[in-house]
């Protein structure tokens, strides 16, 4: 077996708690019902697709959710009801990353979009005082900034063509099994991070 030299991280679930049902009953007290047909931590219709590579703006965003809820929904309300799943960091997680630099090159792969993306530097920012997550890793690689999302397997070629890895000396950490298999099926080897599980406690 070939030894891991890098490990690639996924963000939610892995070092930032989510909880997407706060985000899910969020839209459906503005009048969103189907809400969990949208979008879910497995799926995302093609608007939220968009969202999450960058291909949308923030404003058409709120315009088609104004339209979905069938109400005249301010811009707050619907960007409160999409940031109500960013719950908070897993420090300890966050503290064991700088204690493996020296062992693994370490990256962020993660999908997300720009109206989470500042609400989870202000959570972190919260928390540790730090201005953003990216200094934790060689790279970090958002899925709205590199237009690329998992699990497609583009997202994860960009990656690996991007940081120069060898697919068969990666490791890539998720808690989605859809964007594990992907990784899986290009050589990478893969860990699928279960609930109760935390990244300090996989003998890394």
């Amino acid at each position: 077996m070939t030894p891991v030299k890098n490990i690639i991280f996924d963000l939610g679930g892995v070092l930032l708690n989510l909880d997407y049902d706060k985000t899910t009953n969020a839209f459906k007290r503005l009048g969103v019902e189907n809400f969990d047909e949208l979008f879910s931590q497995f799926k995302a219709n093609d608007l939220f697709e968009k969202l999450e590579t960058g291909r949308i703006s923030e404003i058409f965003f709120y315009e088609t959710m104004h339209d979905y809820s069938g109400k005249r929904l301010t811009n707050k309300q619907i960007e409160t009801a999409w940031n109500a799943m960013l719950l908070d960091f897993r420090l300890e997680s966050l503290n064991f990353l700088n204690s493996i630099k020296d062992k693994y090159n370490i990256y962020l792969l993660s999908n997300t979009n720009s109206i989470h993306y500042e609400a989870f530097k202000k959570i972190l920012q919260k928390q540790t005082g730090k201005d953003s997550i990216n200094g934790y890793f060689i790279k970090a690689y958002y899925s709205h900034l590199i237009h690329l999302r998992k699990p497609y397997p583009q997202a994860y070629q960009y990656v690996l063509n991007d940081a120069a890895l060898v697919a068969e000396e990666t490791l890539f950490i998720d808690d989605s099994f859809n964007n594990i298999e992907t990784a899986r099926q290009l050589g990478i080897n893969t860990h699928l991070l279960l609930k109760e599980e935390r990244i300090e406690t996989l003998g890394l």
